[in-house]
């Protein structure tokens, strides 16, 4: 009797355990994002200016993007995610002229007309073991439950790397972190998206209690900075695998993530492109299929305090084909600290402050000095001198957690590596809305 008193116990503890993990499951979710940048840069000089640029005269331009998050649950370990986004605006100069361009959300499309698009369409599968499981909380394509530490997942669609990979703590979003391009990713990682900065492909995660890894399988477009994707994708494909160790140091979180990458498809080739043209090469004319550009990414962050932590990101690709998807870096160093604003009793508070230095191939160098154009710089020729970035910004909680203002300043010494021109001083209000 006493046995089958403790067995029935047993089978309604559990019953009433698995009735709570169902209940955790969140079926669907709705989420909003509408961010407002707005940046000014005085006038400054330059001894001579190119196509692309940034102009020497003071100038004002603001950039807008709104975004629907939705998803919802499938079937067990399944979810599908659906995104559209508005995005309208320009940035200075129209997004030319400094390689870690200011604004992490403008883009280089040529309008600035708000258009609206899919940015993410994606169908996700979770297989999970073992006992250990993470509460997730209900956020931007994020369904709130229990999760496994251990599972495998796979996604097919469309998506943004960022997603997914290079995940840094405090260096990674421009919509609530820094807005610099070289501080949302390792700079020198040319990772795979259209100009929107959105992708097709599958990815894959392998999760444990202390670590991750990450594949990404992604289409290439036919064009650097284009719109259209490659349908030979034998020729044209990405391949990019990350690595990602959790750890506590004195209590405090830290992680740190190796990520290599592998871009293969039409591309030029700077050493080609002077050898046909050594007054004005054009490395586009010398685009073929079986071009390939490799390279990897260090990125760490580590919690010095509950109120304060730093990051430190280390990148570099072989710089030989021309830059195809991101930005035109082939060599970056970046580190800052982020601290909260408990001390002064504003705890939802952050100040940021983070260095940035960017460099070039000698290929890609000595492209530009003969007087080449990428499809973000090119002054008409360069002494050259790497790219160094200061960013500094106070984030404040304007209303509830919901509504953040930010004031920002960036010094821009030697925009698009060429000594001759700047330094730039680039300053920034940006309004950012979500629930």
């Amino acid at each position: 009797m006493k046995k089958t008193l403790s067995y029935i116990i047993l089978m309604l503890a559990a019953t009433h355990a698995f009735a709570q993990d169902t209940l955790k499951q969140q079926p669907f979710s709705f989420h909003f994002q509408e961010t407002t940048i707005t940046q000014y840069k005085p006038a400054f000089s330059a001894p001579y200016s190119g196509a692309n640029s940034l102009s020497t005269l003071s100038e004002t331009q603001t950039s807008l993007t709104t975004t629907l998050f939705g998803a919802a649950r499938l079937w067990k370990g399944a979810q599908a995610v659906f995104d559209p986004e508005i995005s309208g605006g320009a940035g200075l100069s129209k997004t030319l002229g400094v390689a870690g361009f200011p604004n992490g959300e403008t883009f280089r499309v040529g309008e600035v007309a708000p258009k609206i698009y899919i940015a993410r369409l994606y169908f996700q599968q979770n297989f999970e073991w073992g006992t250990e499981k993470d509460t997730i909380t209900d956020d931007q394509n994020q369904l709130a439950g229990l999760k496994s530490k251990r599972y495998f997942s796979f996604t097919v669609g469309k998506f943004g790397m960022a997603d997914f990979f290079d995940g840094n703590e405090f260096s990674h979003d421009p919509r609530t972190q820094f807005m610099n391009w070289s501080l949302m990713d390792n700079g020198a990682w040319d990772y795979p998206a259209n100009t929107r900065g959105y992708v097709l492909g599958a990815f894959t995660e392998l999760g444990q209690p202390d670590w991750t890894l990450r594949f990404a399988f992604t289409m290439v477009t036919t064009t650097a900075n284009g719109a259209i994707w490659d349908a030979k994708i034998q020729k044209a494909n990405t391949q990019t695998l990350e690595y990602e160790r959790r750890y506590t140091i004195n209590g405090q979180k830290g992680t740190v993530r190796v990520l290599g990458f592998l871009n293969n498809g039409k591309f030029g080739n700077y050493t080609q492109s002077i050898a046909q043209n050594p007054t004005a090469p054009v490395v586009d004319t010398t685009q073929a299929y079986g071009r390939h550009k490799y390279g990897f990414g260090i990125s760490a962050d580590q919690y010095l305090s509950k109120d304060f932590g730093v990051f430190a990101k280390a990148s570099y690709n072989d710089g030989h084909t021309e830059t195809w998807f991101f930005t035109e870096i082939d060599r970056s160093l970046s580190f800052g600290g982020v601290l909260k604003g408990t001390s002064w009793k504003r705890p939802d508070d952050e100040l940021g402050l983070a260095f940035v230095g960017n460099g070039l191939s000698s290929p890609h160098r000595d492209y530009l000095a003969d007087g080449g154009y990428g499809f973000l710089i090119g002054d008409g020729k360069l002494n050259y001198s790497p790219e160094m970035i200061a960013e500094l910004y106070y984030k404040i909680n304007a209303f509830q957690k919901k509504f953040w203002l930010t004031p920002d300043y960036q010094f821009i010494l030697h925009p698009a590596y060429n000594a001759d021109r700047g330094p730039v001083n680039v300053f920034s209000l940006r309004a950012h809305i979500e629930f």
